[in-house]
């Protein structure tokens, strides 16, 4: 393979120092992660430089490289050609999938990783709470010990007190809105409490906390005309690979409501071709779902898997189509969305696909569904979080409003 990349002058590329041997199995590597050829000599040429970085640091064979010496050369990269520094992250995956080098052993957990870790298996064990939500409450708790400086003082959770509370909030505030900022609020109650369980801090403390004041259903939820939703399917071009996999994502967050976990969560096997069903397991509630198949649905996933080539030994349904090959992600999606939104020239003030499943959920509820069929369908636990979207059929409760009766006319006297 590497021939094909450098017809001229591959010898220089086998004869490298240290990753030689390796080179030609890095070509076709590259190749099979769908770089391009333009970008596989780019990837290779970094890799040579890497190959004299190796060669300084003492290191004379493949099998001599650790994970401690890769690191070591993506640090200087990122130093002097910041750039090309992802290029030996690319090298390190490729020579980890060949078990050529092993994967540093990880460091010893620092406190604020002990403390932060133990809460998160208490937030799933104990609390069952969802891997999104101990995963984002995690990251909460983790720049709140930030803030108190854990790291330096391991013991100053001992003396907290209101202020250091007050401050923290006031921190999250700069970027938070107060929906975001209650959720935050609400995490911290539950870390303060877990804390005082434990007799880290005396209890009570994380009952002094005020959160912000947020009224249930004080706004409707955003959701886009079905003209527009239909415009913007239409608009994308499916005549292209990515065009053909992102008209079949949005189909079906459009028919069924899915979130964008939903659809990337989604594997070749849940799509039953024979009995017209689809099985979708909801990634937040982790209840499975299985509906009928809809045609057009159905037409936008057998365009997309018979059209577009597969690459690895992957179950999911939707891939990346551009190197390094994998998986979607949820970013992934939403990135996607806001593509084409643009693309299409609609008025889509938007950013996220929520608000298409938004936009399937008020449909449904204009064309007679009932709300228990609609709440099952997106997932809701609630009778009330999917009665929400009655509100928005302005155009229905229109039809219901009582005649204003006409104002009596009053007759003034004429004066002589």
């Amino acid at each position: 393979m590497i021939t094909q990349m450098f017809p001229k002058d591959f010898q220089r590329y086998l004869d490298l120092p240290v990753l030689g041997p390796l080179m030609d199995a890095y070509a076709a590597w590259l190749f099979e992660q769908q770089y391009t050829h333009r970008s596989s000599r780019y990837e290779l040429r970094m890799a040579a430089h890497a190959c004299k970085f190796l060669r300084s640091q003492g290191v004379h064979c493949v099998e001599d490289v650790h994970g401690d010496n890769l690191e070591a050369c993506y640090q200087l990269f990122r130093r002097k050609f910041p750039k090309e520094a992802g290029s030996v992250r690319v090298l390190t995956r490729f020579l980890m999938e060949q078990a050529v080098v092993q994967p540093s052993p990880a460091p010893e957990p620092s406190p604020k990783d002990i403390l932060v870790n133990t809460f998160v298996d208490h937030l799933r064990d104990d609390r069952g709470y969802a891997s999104s939500t101990v995963q984002r409450q995690g990251l909460i708790i983790s720049e709140f010990l930030d803030v108190q400086e854990y790291e330096e003082a391991p013991d100053r959770l001992v003396f907290l007190n209101v202020t250091d509370i007050d401050n923290f909030i006031q921190h999250m505030a700069k970027r938070m809105g107060r929906v975001a900022l209650q959720k935050a609020t609400s995490t911290l109650r539950h870390f303060l409490r877990f804390l005082s369980d434990r007799g880290v801090i005396p209890s009570g403390l994380e009952r002094q906390i005020d959160t912000p004041r947020v009224y249930r259903q004080e706004q409707l939820p955003k959701a886009l005309p079905w003209s527009t939703v239909q415009a913007f399917l239409h608009s994308i071009d499916r005549h292209t690979a990515i065009g053909k996999r992102d008209f079949a994502m949005f189909s079906l967050i459009t028919t069924y409501g899915l979130r964008a976990c939903d659809v990337v969560a989604l594997k070749l096997n849940d799509v039953k071709w024979r009995t017209g069903r689809i099985q979708i397991c909801q990634t937040k509630t982790s209840r499975p779902l299985e509906l009928p198949l809809i045609d057009e649905v159905g037409s936008a996933l057998y365009d997309y898997l018979n059209g577009v080539p597969r690459h690895g030994n992957y179950r999911q349904v939707f891939l990346r189509l551009k190197a390094p090959s994998g998986v979607l992600k949820s970013t992934a999606v939403t990135a996607a969305f806001q593509t084409w939104s643009i693309k299409s020239g609609l008025d889509i003030p938007y950013k996220g696909t929520h608000w298409l499943r938004h936009s399937c959920a008020l449909n449904l509820c204009r064309q007679g569904f009932s709300l228990k069929i609609i709440g099952d369908l997106l997932g809701h636990r609630r009778p009330e979080s999917t009665a929400v979207y009655i509100r928005l059929k302005t155009e229905d409760l229109r039809d219901v409003a009582l005649n204003m009766p006409a104002p009596a006319k009053v007759h003034k006297e004429v004066q002589p």
